[in-house]
């Protein structure tokens, strides 16, 4: 029977959905990625973009984030207050951010900050088992480890080939690699890239490079391969005759692949601060990892306290240079 596994780490909450001991669905959700689909906000007016349509909003939450706005009142003016509700999470991606997306407020909305991924994940109905450090470390047993790894090299194994996935400014690329029959390889790769896109919760663009198949009927067979594998909602096109299928799905929140490879830094801190979290000792706990790594952690002092107060042990950040990943703690 498949059941979520929470964990509520430092600085760092994570989730997976777990079915015969696999993790099927994997999400993460950082302290400070800004506020989350659901959020009802106070918003004052920045630019009123062309008709009312495209305005710039400042968010009323730290660090006073911006927000577009589908559409606002054209008599509205600069400075105005305004009531919005996030409908897209702000979005990094290389050399540029995305702000998030916004519409105006139902009247008589109130204040909230949206469902946290301790809620979407119970709101699926499914069961949900708290996982806290002093207990058997059942995301690592399911493959937690491995799907970071696979999540950061881009490579993603499957009987008979690979994938190899990339985060683009433009879309999401799976490139499937393999040797062999092109239509069963195909086919493969089709369910290996549904089951990529379900566990990394790819939205917006994908683009999917298969093995080029020359006959209308293997191309048709494929298409039906994704159909079946991928949950929908999902729009498609057909493959075409070079081998290329694009996919579009809803987009709320950055996917674990641009979580993970556009922040490194940020995956090594939560990587550190969950290993330190599980270390075996007494005495200091030291936390050993490259400079940027260090510096991260120690620019969240309450992410500190809070390690200290889980562990019952003073912690030390040392800075090694020499030091590759996330790191070690002892």
């Amino acid at each position: 029977m498949a059941e979520w596994l929470y964990e509520a780490g430092i600085g760092e909450a994570r989730a997976a959905l777990v079915e015969g001991c696999e993790i099927v669905e994997a999400r993460i959700e950082r302290e400070g990625e800004g506020p989350r689909p659901g959020a009802i906000l106070h918003a004052r007016l920045v630019e009123a973009g062309r008709g009312g349509r495209g305005a710039l909003v400042a968010l009323d939450c730290p660090g006073a984030p911006q927000a577009t706005v589908t559409e606002i009142p054209k008599a509205t003016s600069i400075g105005a207050s305004l009531l919005v509700e996030i409908t897209r999470m702000a979005l990094r991606e290389r050399a540029r951010d995305k702000p998030a997306r916004a519409r105006l407020a139902e009247p008589g909305a109130v204040v909230t900050v949206g469902p946290d991924l301790r809620a979407r994940i119970a709101a699926t109905g499914m069961a949900v088992v708290d996982v806290r450090p002093t207990d058997s470390d059942r995301l690592e047993q399911a493959g937690w480890s491995e799907l970071i790894d696979c999540v950061r090299t881009g490579h993603w194994p499957f009987a008979g080939g690979a994938l190899w996935v990339d985060a683009t400014p433009a879309m999401v690329l799976i490139d499937i690699d393999g040797e062999g029959d092109a239509l069963t390889l195909a086919k493969a790769g089709a369910k290996a890239a549904a089951a990529v896109i379900r566990r990394c919760d790819i939205g917006g663009s994908i683009a999917i490079d298969f093995p080029s198949l020359p006959d209308r009927a293997g191309r048709q067979a494929v298409d039906a391969a994704v159909d079946v594998a991928l949950a929908g909602p999902f729009e498609r096109t057909a493959i075409n005759g070079f081998g290329l299928m694009q996919i579009i799905r809803r987009r709320e929140r950055p996917s674990l692949i641009e979580q993970i490879r556009l922040d490194p830094v940020a995956t090594d801190a939560a990587l550190l601060l969950r290993q330190a979290e599980r270390a075996v000792g007494t005495g200091v706990l030291t936390l050993t990892a490259r400079g940027g790594v260090i510096d991260h952690i120690a620019g969240h002092p309450d992410w500190v306290e809070a390690l200290q107060n889980r562990t019952g042990r003073a912690v030390r950040l040392v800075a090694d240079p020499a030091i590759k990943g996330a790191g070690h703690a002892q």
